[in-house]
């Protein structure tokens, strides 16, 4: 970025996002949920570019990510760094 106004969770969190759609599209192995992972990831990379996300659409992507890819241990470390960045959004509000 270049002396943009923007959000630095933003940034963090479209970085980790693009990194892990990569690994994603890279990674061999077919498995039951790839296409809602990829579908979530879409969703959250979307939401970088149109400002700051909704926190209980954040955690709800994550969520889906989780749950599509957490028994693919090649993929954890990308999945851990998107959910740092979508803890850098806080508590959703109540």
């Amino acid at each position: 970025m270049t002396g943009s106004d923007e959000d630095p969770r933003v940034a963090e969190l479209r970085t980790a996002v693009s990194r892990l759609r990569r690994e994603l599209a890279a990674h061999p192995a077919e498995f039951p949920d790839r296409g809602i992972a990829e579908d979530e990831l879409a969703a959250l990379a979307a939401m970088t570019v149109s400002g700051i996300p909704e926190v209980p659409r954040l955690r709800r992507s994550l969520l889906l990510i989780a749950g599509s890819i957490g028994s693919v241990s090649a993929l954890a470390p990308g999945l851990r760094e998107v959910r740092s960045a979508v803890e850098m959004f806080g508590e959703p509000g109540r």
